[in-house]
């Protein structure tokens, strides 16, 4: 089995880059990935996928299925890019591309995509090669980033069926990403005032920016009495004008709430809510609350996680050239003096083990870190989190960046198509790949891991964090 798959991504390495390049190179933020969507939809149909298109009601979601019976593997892949990211990539310097959008891959959604489009490739080969009988499905997961793709799909059926799913993401470390999640709730807060000019009739505006100000410096003093676990954020994303002879007749705040479980979560949002409304009555303006999206806390599967370990230590890490560690000797030397010194937390999030003294004199990670089981919590997010709710989920990283490299950071979307990357992409393609295909070939493996999820409903029932009558929204605030 190893060395069919070994064969196969060695075979393929070269088709499986050019994917990876075309999606980096048409960088497309939540909800509105069509041109990557239909990319990869059209890729999935060439290798033999039938292919579902707009699933959940979403344009830029597909399913691509191969095979009869059970079991059913999932491969979950994502595709959109961030704001504000553009960069050329190869380069050791900030430097947007040009002409093109401000929008690049710094989150390495592009590997991201393309190496569970490969490991999905390999265990469709693998079953057609032995004429076993099993289902592949490669799922198309967009708006990732702020936008939940996943948990719209959850919420909407498209994961019935499954009995386990696999997925990566791209770091600089290699290890399984066992921590789990905070959960969260993105809210839009819009107040509406009355214009006035601001000198001589002040008396006959209400400004809606006052609400928002007063808003947010309620919410500041709310953060000393909520869970110590708990993150909340905020941008200001319509400030109501230029001018500051007119009243803001409106202004709009969009909140991001973050806490280890759901029920955590809903409850800082009924606070914050009450404060918004506070708000409105001080400035006498009015308050129009928005619900944007939402994701659950991640569940890892440990019986799952151990075979994703063993499956990457059986594939293990490429030695570099000197071309690549030059590279990433550049990289390094991009970074501040934090970043340098608190390289190891990037890792550590990820699942890394260890004091870093493997990496003394490195600048890429040469090694898979130690599996541990742990409840230590990840402070970030991910919709990954839903799925792993309603089917057995884990997920690894890969080395594909500088270590310390940082996601949602130039750095990151400079080296998303170097050759280290695409050598980390098919590192986790590999692993993900054979994991699927044990789990395709032994019941018994399966069974294991499907009790170990049972176990979790039982006393945990999934109740989708998106209320049904919420739609996808894009980077713009357009519903879809």
């Amino acid at each position: 089995m190893n060395t069919f798959i070994k064969e196969y991504m060695e075979e393929h390495k070269d088709y499986f880059n050019q994917v990876s390049e075309h999606i980096f190179h048409t960088p497309e933020t939540r909800f509105e990935e069509f041109k990557s969507a239909e990319f990869l939809s059209a890729e999935c149909e060439k290798q033999g996928f039938e292919v579902k298109r707009n699933i959940a009601n979403i344009p830029t979601a597909f399913k691509a299925t191969y095979g009869t019976g059970k079991p059913v593997i999932a491969f979950l892949g994502e595709y959109d890019a961030l704001p504000g990211l553009s960069q050329t990539p190869g380069k050791s310097e900030a430097e947007q591309v040009k002409e093109s959008p401000d929008f690049g891959h710094g989150c390495g959604h592009n590997l991201l995509g393309t190496g569970a489009f490969a490991a999905a490739c390999a265990a469709k080969a693998y079953l057609e090669e032995n004429n076993q009988e099993g289902t592949v499905v490669f799922y198309g997961c967009p708006g990732e980033e702020g936008g939940s793709g996943k948990t719209f799909m959850v919420r909407d059926g498209e994961f019935e069926g499954v009995d386990a799913a696999l997925t990566w993401h791209p770091s600089p470390g290699n290890s399984i990403m066992s921590k789990p999640t905070l959960a969260n709730y993105q809210i839009s807060f819009k107040f509406k005032g009355v214009a006035a000019h601001a000198a001589n009739s002040p008396h006959l505006g209400r400004s809606a920016l006052d609400a928002v100000e007063l808003m947010n410096v309620g919410v500041n003093y709310l953060r000393e009495h909520i869970i110590q676990d708990a993150r909340v954020h905020y941008a200001v994303t319509d400030t109501g004008g230029l001018s500051p002879a007119v009243v803001q007749p409106r202004a709009e705040v969009l909140y991001l709430i973050r806490a280890p479980k759901n029920n955590q979560v809903e409850g800082i949002y009924q606070r914050i809510c009450k404060i918004a409304e506070g708000a409105a009555l001080m400035t006498e303006t009015q308050l129009e609350i928005e619900f944007v999206k939402a994701c659950s806390n991640y569940v890892p599967n440990r019986s799952l996680e151990k075979v994703l370990y063993k499956n990457l230590k059986e594939v293990g890490v490429e030695e570099s050239s000197d071309q690549e560690i030059a590279y990433a000797k550049e990289i390094w030397e991009t970074f501040s003096p934090d970043e340098q010194e608190f390289y190891l937390d990037v890792m550590r999030g990820f699942g890394y083990i260890g004091d870093g003294s493997e990496f003394e004199g490195k600048y890429l990670n040469d090694g898979i870190s130690d599996y541990q089981e742990t409840e230590e919590i990840f402070y970030g997010s991910t919709d990954v989190a839903d799925v792993s709710w309603v089917v057995p989920t884990a997920q690894l990283t890969a080395a594909t960046s500088t270590l310390g490299t940082a996601l949602h950071t130039w750095q990151m979307t400079a080296q998303g198509i170097s050759d280290f990357a695409h050598k980390g992409m098919m590192r986790a393609a590999s692993a993900m790949a054979l994991t699927g295909i044990e789990l395709l070939s032994s019941e018994e493996q399966l069974k294991q891991i499907k009790e170990e999820h049972a176990k979790f409903q039982s006393k945990n029932p999934y109740i989708a964090p998106i209320p049904k009558d919420v739609r996808p929204s894009t980077l713009g605030g357009k519903r879809i």
